[in-house]
């Protein structure tokens, strides 16, 4: 297959150097300007491109009108840059015009060793033929070889006919390194994406993986920096602009990469449809799109941290899962998820019942509710166009419908629910045999999503909000006796009676009872039967009520319940009863948590209501309870 491409290379080839050059600009005018059209995938990246550069300063129209000139202007120096190799010296002299020579001479930069900073502006295949020719001194160039040998073999005989010398980059960098310390001058090119290796840092302020190669090779030479690029000038016409040229000595090499990504704006602004758009700059990394693992990690611009120069956002958007404790679970992997990059934008999409949870995490940026009975349509609607990744947390099938819909570009989650199909980054842990004997709470699922993309997961489950304490002098203890899930995760109405009794009676702590309007039955029999005055918010608070509250409250007695998981989102400890379900798996985490449970032989059942004898709560004695709670107000402070 390589010899038959070369073929057709060659047959192209000898074609287009029987035209002149003017005629082969033209054409390859006019078929770059098809290519804006029959292209599909590549304008719409080029345009994608375009606006990241330029959305703030341009229209869309203006944004697509810089497109088409793109297309035919790469389409005339691709196909100029088969015949430019076939001119002689004298011809490519006469197409070219330099700018910034006679400075460089002027300071004593020729001869000296220098790095030319170079890209893939206008005719790069232009440069790489006049370098040799203005130059009165060795150039060579660091290249990369083209996968198919034989179009290699031949591009390398054309760039070296006028004497350029060429290293390969998978050979290293020593020749490199002796040639510029001889006094000769080396081409690195800088404007590509540079991968795993490459350091993050703004160019068009957004952030990219860029080459410290050059930054590396002047500090160990102690050459000269020179920026230079060849831009279209009129048909088969192109213009040579070297730039003042700078030391690197007694920078870092992250300070001096970011400047030379700078320059490169610089002189891209000045011709913009002159660089190469089809390439895909800014590449989101898979899987690990945070950054905080990449071993060269980020940099930025002096200043850049005190807001002088401010990042575009990287949008992230998370699907919240849908019940309370699921969604502040998962809390400690949104924060970690948002310390992955320094431009981050994390915005949480999330049922409306929940949205007072996000408020109170200061790490969320922005916030979007999906209402009850919303359509799959209307939600991708709302989060059409707008994200760079998405993180779905639930494992449902809709949640990754909408997404999907939406045309987010980059879809993480778990397989399941037969969408698989639907994610592009799917974490599927191996399940190993000692991991069914050791259950792993449900904090850790979503921490996992989040190492996945590559946050740092260490101390994430560190406390981070702190609850207002009650400042009188008497203890404010919460009651939650309810549990949405079911009956089997409730305790005793009577034994939270007899609990809240016997607290105040040895130390008149005020108690609030919590719970939603279904939980009235319930809290109506603990009332009655605790025979003391207790501030009774079931049914009468809002979630953004129920949460402040809870921050005056100096312990919270509960079942098993989103009640409790949003205590310990607030750092108020808590006294939980555990029966059919897990507390390995859904407890409160951190020290000021305490769990009451009788394992018994049917338990974890994991029902919604049990059809035994409830034996695994009524285990439990009233007694107990209550020394619970007066140990954990004997240590209030």
């Amino acid at each position: 297959m390589d010899r038959f491409v070369y073929a057709i290379y060659q047959l192209a080839s000898a074609v287009i150097c029987l035209l002149p050059i003017g005629v082969v600009f033209r054409l390859g005018w006019f078929l770059g300007s098809l290519a804006y059209y029959g292209a599909g995938p590549y304008r719409r990246l080029v345009l994608r491109n375009l606006g990241i550069a330029f959305g703030a300063e341009k229209s869309p129209a203006e944004l697509r009108a810089l497109g088409r000139r793109h297309f035919a202007t790469l389409g005339a120096n691709l196909l100029s840059a088969i015949k430019i190799p076939r001119l002689s010296r004298e011809e490519i002299e006469a197409l070219v015009t330099v700018e910034g020579l006679e400075e460089m001479k002027a300071d004593q930069i020729v001869g000296a060793g220098f790095v030319l900073v170079i890209s893939h502006l206008g005719s790069w295949e232009m440069f790489a033929q006049l370098t040799p020719i203005i130059f009165a001194c060795k150039v060579g160039t660091i290249f990369q070889a083209l996968g198919n040998s034989h179009i290699d073999a031949e591009v390398r005989r054309d760039r070296a006919r006028l004497g350029l010398e060429l290293f390969e980059r998978k050979e290293g960098f020593v020749q490199a390194c002796q040639f510029i310390r001889q006094g000769g001058g080396v081409g690195v090119l800088v404007d590509q994406h540079a991968g795993d290796a490459g350091l993050w840092c703004p160019f068009f302020q957004r952030l990219a993986s860029t080459s410290t190669l050059p930054a590396t090779l002047a500090l160990r030479t102690g050459a000269w920096l020179v920026p230079a690029a060849v831009y279209t000038d009129g048909v088969a016409r192109w213009r040579c602009v070297i730039s003042k040229g700078t030391k690197a000595q007694g920078r870092s090499a992250e300070a001096v990469t970011v400047e030379i990504n700078q320059m490169l704006e610089q002189q891209i602004r000045r011709q913009p449809e002159d660089w190469f758009w089809v390439h895909n700059r800014w590449k989101t990394p898979q899987p690990k799109f945070l950054l905080s693992t990449y071993k060269r990690g980020v940099a930025r611009p002096v200043g850049a941290e005190a807001g002088t120069r401010t990042l575009q956002p990287f949008r992230i958007l998370i699907r919240s899962s849908n019940w309370l404790g699921d969604a502040v679970m998962s809390a400690p992997a949104v924060r970690a998820i948002k310390r992955g990059r320094p431009d981050a934008h994390l915005t949480m999409l999330t049922p409306s019942k929940l949205a007072d949870v996000w408020r109170s995490v200061p790490e969320v940026d922005e916030i979007l509710t999906i209402e009850p009975k919303e359509s799959v349509f209307a939600v991708a609607k709302k989060i059409r166009g707008n994200f760079d990744v998405a993180i779905l947390f639930p494992n449902s099938l809709r949640v990754a419908l909408e997404a999907r819909l939406a045309g987010i570009p980059r879809l993480v989650g778990y397989p399941g629910h037969h969408r698989r199909r639907l994610l592009n980054q799917v974490l599927a842990p191996k399940k190993k045999k000692k991991d069914l004997q050791r259950p792993r709470h449900q904090v850790h699922h979503y921490l996992a999503l989040a190492e996945f993309v590559g946050a740092e997961i260490d101390g994430a489950l560190d406390p981070v909000v702190t609850a207002s304490k009650s400042r009188g002098p008497q203890a404010i203890v919460g009651l939650c006796p309810g549990a949405e899930y079911g009956p089997a995760k409730r305790w005793l109405p009577e034994g939270f009676a007899e609990v809240v009794r016997a607290v105040h009676e040895k130390t008149g702590a005020e108690w609030k009872v919590f719970g939603v309007e279904s939980d009235r039955p319930v809290a109506d029999v603990i009332l009655g039967a605790a025979g003391i005055p207790c501030t009774d918010l079931v049914g009468k608070t809002t979630l953004d009520q129920l949460m402040n509250e809870l921050r005056t409250c100096d312990l919270l007695l509960t079942n098993d319940t989103g009640t409790m998981h949003l205590a310990a989102l607030l750092g108020v400890p808590t006294i939980s009863i555990f029966g059919s379900t897990e507390p390995t798996l859904t407890g409160p985490l951190g020290a000021s948590h305490r769990v009451l449970r009788h394992h018994v032989d049917c338990s974890p059942c994991f029902l919604r209501t049990c059809p035994l004898d409830f034996r695994c709560m009524e285990a439990i004695p009233a007694t107990e309870v209550t020394e619970a709670v007066l140990a954990a107000l004997s240590n209030r402070t």
